[in-house]
Parts: structure tokens; sequence; C-alpha cells
């Protein structure tokens, strides 16, 4: 690793293990980026490494003060600290979300539950809120068995950026690969496509 590595953090969320699209397509993401000594990788599953949903106790531990914590709170925020720094030290956020009813993956949900917080990684003023994690980039990986992208049926493009705007991650490239439940021939050449287009983003990474 140099000085002036790129730092990429790919999240996976689909529940399909070897069947999955969205993880076929981060691994042509992550054999893309194989050798390249200007970039290093950290991957989170969270298939693998599956959160809870939030609940009241962990969401409150987040309000105390860390050194009148006690170690039950210690362990609750320790989840969320955690996984904000680890967002911070990456330059490059790429997300493997697959559609599910119209949504994300409630298990990318929860991370999202984790990493958008109040005077963390946004604030409020009075202007509205204000994003603290500056200068970072994403990359959406969606696969879907239907075509949603550009209709009013596609909840999941604003819901994503609005999540990620809402922390200041506004250049956010998306790559979809649709149709994928409409035949095989329709399959392979969405994938095909959204495999050249990840080839196009890592030429400018």
């Amino acid at each position: 690793m140099t000085a002036s590595s790129t730092k990429v953090l790919v999240v996976s969320s689909s529940i399909l293990g070897e069947n999955s699209q969205s993880r076929a397509l981060t691994g042509h993401l992550l054999k893309g980026l194989e050798g390249r000594g200007d970039v290093t990788v950290t991957e989170r599953d969270l298939i693998d490494h599956e959160l809870p949903h939030l609940g009241i106790e962990e969401l409150s531990s987040w309000g105390v003060d860390p050194a009148e914590r006690n170690e039950q709170q210690v362990a609750l925020a320790k989840r969320s600290d955690s996984l904000i720094q680890e967002l911070r030290d990456h330059d490059v956020l790429v997300l493997a979300a697959p559609l599910y009813n119209l949504g994300i993956p409630s298990q990318l949900k929860a991370w999202f539950d984790r990493i958008l917080r109040a005077g963390q990684t946004f604030r409020y003023t009075e202007n509205g809120p204000q994003g603290l994690v500056e200068g970072k980039r994403a990359l959406v990986l969606t696969t879907r068995g239907g075509q949603y992208a550009g209709t009013e049926m596609d909840s999941q493009t604003p819901h994503l950026k609005s999540m990620l705007g809402l922390m200041g991650i506004t250049d956010v490239d998306m790559v979809f690969a649709e149709g994928l439940a409409m035949g095989d021939k329709q399959a392979a050449e969405t994938m095909e496509e959204a495999r050249k287009a990840i080839d196009g983003y890592l030429e400018r990474l």
C-alpha cells in the first residue's frame, strides 16, 4: 500500500449466496482491482456478519457520553462507531444492492441505520441537514428481476441516493442490471452491459 492508495469499501447484502447476481458483479469488480497497487479493498458482507435490527437500547447508547456508558452501552455503541469509522477510512463506497420488493435488503437497511447518525455523519442546521462525510464517492451495483430504472416504480434509486446524500456523499454512480428474470438471453445481455459499466468505472478510479 502506498500513501496515495485509493481505499475502496465493498458492502454486499444479497441473501442468495453463490446464486447472487449482485455478488457476481462485485466479484467482477474485485477481479478488476487485483494487482492494482494504487487501490486497497475492504469487504463487508452483511450476510456473513449480519447486523440485528436497530433497537431502542442500542439507539439510546449513542446519546450517552462515552465516559459514562455502562458495559452494555459500550458494546452496543461500538457497532455504529466502528462502522462509521470504517466508512470514514475509505475513499470509495461500493454498495451491492439487489432490489427486494422495490427496496433494499433489510440487512443493508440495518447497516444504514448504524451509519446515518445525527452529529456523526450529518447534522441538523437552520437550513436543513448537512452531511459530515466529505470527499467520498459511491458506486451502487443494483440487480433486478424486472425493469424499473427511470420509472415511478424505481423507489430504490432515490432512497439510496437520499441516504448517501444525507451524509454528504453526492458523487454517486449507478450500475443497473435489470430484466434478470425475463429470460436467459436478457439476463446474459444485461449482466454483460453491467460488467462493461464496471470496467469503465474502474478505468476512472
